[in-house]
């Protein structure tokens, strides 16, 4: 699926809320879905320039095709009106993309009840309250849920504890979610490895460098890799439970 460069049809029709969506892993998700035919609801929260100038490109290339709508993930009490927005405009909702995370350190010894309530909160209460919501709407549908998760879900990163104990309890959930939801809605993960650093420059790098000698590709991923993992999610009409890693193979040796 090269997005850039060809549109089809395969999601003509849907209609699909993104988390986190105004740049980086969830614009590209947003384009590529988009770039199949569905209509996107771009979630943002403070990068409201960013998601509105995606809208525009995608409503210019099918006319009507984006919303932007801005929420604030850590307030449960306001997700059920973003997943409302979505349907009030298009009429549907048929994808939800559990994109959106905060990522950062917290060496233990100096983790605080903030760090907890903010990694856990957006990594996984969010996503929960959101599939939630969305349930009754996907369940009309016969839709699809797509949670991002991480290798580290698996296997800890160093210092990152909170991370890492947010993203495994996020692939438990997406594993709990597909039994629940069953048989009208489908549930699977997403495990990207190396794919966009943090722009917060938090691996130097030789860390960098270590990372991908230990990724048996050699390389670092692109925004669209994952995009091509959540588009094969999303016509895989038997496929449930399942979390698919997207890294290279790092997680062999992890």
């Amino acid at each position: 699926m090269e997005t850039s460069s060809r549109s089809s049809t395969a999601l003509a029709g849907r209609t699909a809320l993104i988390t986190g969506a105004a740049k980086r892993l969830g614009a590209a998700m947003a384009r590529g879905l988009h770039a199949e035919g569905a209509n996107v609801v771009i979630h943002f929260h403070r990068s409201s320039g960013e998601a509105q100038r995606l809208c525009v490109q995608l409503n210019a290339q099918r006319a009507n095709s984006c919303l932007a709508v801005g929420a604030e993930l850590l307030d449960t009490a306001a997700l059920p009106a973003l997943v409302a927005s979505a349907v009030s405009h298009f009429g549907q909702l048929d994808i939800l993309i559990n994109n959106a995370s905060t990522f950062y350190p917290t060496p233990l010894g100096g983790i605080t009840p903030e760090h907890w309530d903010d990694l856990i909160g957006t990594n996984l209460k969010a996503p929960l309250f959101l599939a939630q919501a969305a349930a009754p709407y996907l369940q009309q549908r016969s839709g699809l849920i797509v949670n991002m998760i991480d290798i580290h879900g698996q296997r800890p990163l160093p210092q990152h504890p909170v991370y890492s104990v947010a993203k495994a309890g996020l692939a438990s959930l997406t594993r709990a979610l597909a039994a629940e939801l069953a048989p009208k809605v489908r549930v699977n993960g997403v495990a990207p490895g190396a794919i966009a650093w943090p722009e917060d420059g938090q691996f130097d790098p030789a860390e960098r460098e270590r990372v991908i000698a230990t990724t048996p590709l050699g390389r670092t991923g692109t925004p669209e890799d994952i995009a091509q993992a959540v588009h094969f999610l999303a016509c895989a009409p038997f496929v449930t439970g399942q979390i698919l890693a997207v890294d290279g193979g790092r997680s062999i040796y992890l």
